[in-house]
Parts: structure tokens; sequence; C-alpha cells
């Protein structure tokens, strides 16, 4: 009767220790999420946070890279907006967003609508071929247009010279310069636009069509009808995409134009580049920002835009 109690008492002490066991467990269970997130965290925070509000402050000093940073408040955004160049910058990047951005999205739905046509024979080689000009390296399809193009030894003006068409030039003339740079342009992200517009086709159902054929729909109608109309959101969000792109533009005018002729491709991008080259860090940190704000109002309009017609 004596040994009975006596085994319970000596089996009793392990019981704290399975309770710390599984008060560990939830522990670890509960931390988890934040040890997986960390890592992500640690670098988001070193490279897109710090980076951030470092160039908020360096945006209200004068700083050339080494030394001491002067602080002199918003000396740097009224230089910048009292100076034609900065306008002349946005400017251009305007123009070459008329230039690309509309007619990008034209003949993207049109080339999207006919590589979903299932009728379509070799669809996927189409597909790849639309997109190997945007995966090639930018430099290398820069320096490509630069030998098509040139005044006097390019192919272009060579195949024109058979037609009895005079020598242009697309390189060193302010009238053309734009829309060559805005050629290279569509030649290189058209494909990445297709395959965004292309993506929305297909989440688009077809017993749609099908019932617009019953109708009588013609294939003209069900585009402006049915297409264009469901592919809205896709297309507003291509647009945004491009809208960034076409005021960061910088590698095209560096290698092709360096910003000539007479500043004539002097897009956004490229002007915030001169102010690195000169080691004016402080007017080109503003000039950064003033250009964030400027691309998010444009990218709030198309999106008001959106939700109007919705």
């Amino acid at each position: 009767m004596t040994a009975l109690p006596a085994a319970r008492a000596a089996a009793a002490p392990p019981e704290p220790r399975r309770k710390r066991r599984h008060g560990g467990t939830r522990l670890r269970r509960r931390l988890a999420p934040y040890v997986f997130v960390a890592p992500f965290l640690a670098v988001f925070l070193a490279f897109s946070v710090y980076p951030l509000f470092f160039t908020a402050r360096l945006s209200f000093t004068n700083w050339r890279g080494t030394g001491a940073a002067e602080w002199v408040g918003w000396d740097n955004y009224t230089y910048l907006l009292s100076n034609p160049a900065f306008w002349s910058s946005l400017g251009n990047s305007a123009v070459l967003w008329l230039l690309i951005v509309p007619v990008q999205m034209v003949v993207g739905v049109l080339i999207a609508v006919l590589l979903n046509n299932a009728k379509l024979k070799l669809r996927g080689l189409y597909r790849v071929a639309f997109i190997v000009p945007f995966v090639t390296p930018l430099v290398a399809v820069a320096q490509i247009w630069v030998v098509l193009f040139d005044g006097r030894y390019g192919a272009v003006n060579a195949l024109l010279g058979v037609f009895g068409v005079p020598e242009v030039g697309w390189l060193t003339t302010s009238a053309w310069a734009k829309p060559t740079l805005a050629l290279l342009f569509l030649w290189k992200t058209t494909g990445f636009i297709v395959i965004i517009l292309l993506s929305g086709l297909q989440s688009i159902d077809g017993a749609i069509y099908e019932a617009a054929e019953l109708d009588g729909a013609s294939k003209r109608r069900q585009l402006w009808s049915i297409t264009v109309p469901l592919l809205r959101r896709t297309i507003m969000f291509a647009v945004v995409l491009q809208t960034l792109a076409v005021f960061q533009m910088f590698a095209e005018p560096f290698v092709v134009t360096q910003g000539g002729p007479y500043g004539s491709t002097t897009t956004a991008g490229y002007y915030l580049y001169n102010h690195i080259t000169r080691a004016d860090l402080g007017t080109g940190a503003a000039n950064s920002f003033l250009l964030v704000v400027l691309v998010m109002a444009l990218s709030l309009g198309f999106v008001r835009l959106l939700r109007a017609k919705d």
C-alpha cells in the first residue's frame, strides 16, 4: 500500500518539464513567422527604407559626396523649379510619352488579340519572338540603333536612298531624334506589354464572345464593345508601368544621342544623371523626389480616370 503513493510521488516531477517543453514549442511556433520574415525585412530596411530617408534628407543639403553636408533648406527645389533645363527635360519626356504610350497600347491590344486566337498556328513561336527584344540587353539594342540610323552610313538611309529619299539626320536633328528614340523604346518594350495584355485577354470568359457571335456582332464590334472594356484595368496598369519607364528613361538617350542634339532628347532621367556626374548630389536628390511626386500624380490621375469610367 505504501509503495503505490511513493511510485506516484516519484513519477510526479516530470510533469513541469512536459509543460515547459510544450511552452517552448508554442513560443517557437509564434516566433517562426517573424524569423522567416526577418531576412526580407532586414533587406527592405537596408536597401529601400534607409536610402529613401537618406535621400529625403540629402535633398535639403549641398553635398558633393565628401565632407560634411551643408543644410540649404528648400534651395535645391527652388533652383530646379526655376531652371528652364529642368522643365525642358520634363517636356521632352512628355513628348516621348505621347509618341510611345498611345501607340503601344493600340498596337499591343491588336497583337495580343491576334496571339490569343486559338486558330493561329505557331502561337508559341510568335509569343517568344515578341518577347525576345524585351530580354535583349538594352545597351546592345541601342548600339544597333546607332548603326542602323547613322546619317551617312546607316542601313535605314541606305534603304531610303534606293527610293530616292535624301539622307535624314535621324540622330542629329531635333525633329527626328525624339521619334527615333521612341521607335527604339517601342521595339524594345512592346513585347512585354503584349504579354501583359495577353494575360488579361485569357481571363475573359469565352462565353461572352460566343453570345456576341450569336447576336451577329462582327469581330471589330467584339473588339470595341467587349475586349477593350474588359481589358480596361489591364490597359491602365500597362499605361502606369510605361509612364514610369518613360520618365525614368536614361540608357536610350545616353547611348544613342547623349541627350542631344541641342538637349532635345535630354529626358527627366538623363537630366537627373547630369547632377550625379557633377557630384551635385543634393540637387540630384531633390530632382529625384520631384520626379517621384510627378509620376505619383500621373498614376493617381490614371487610377481616378479608371474609377470614373467604372
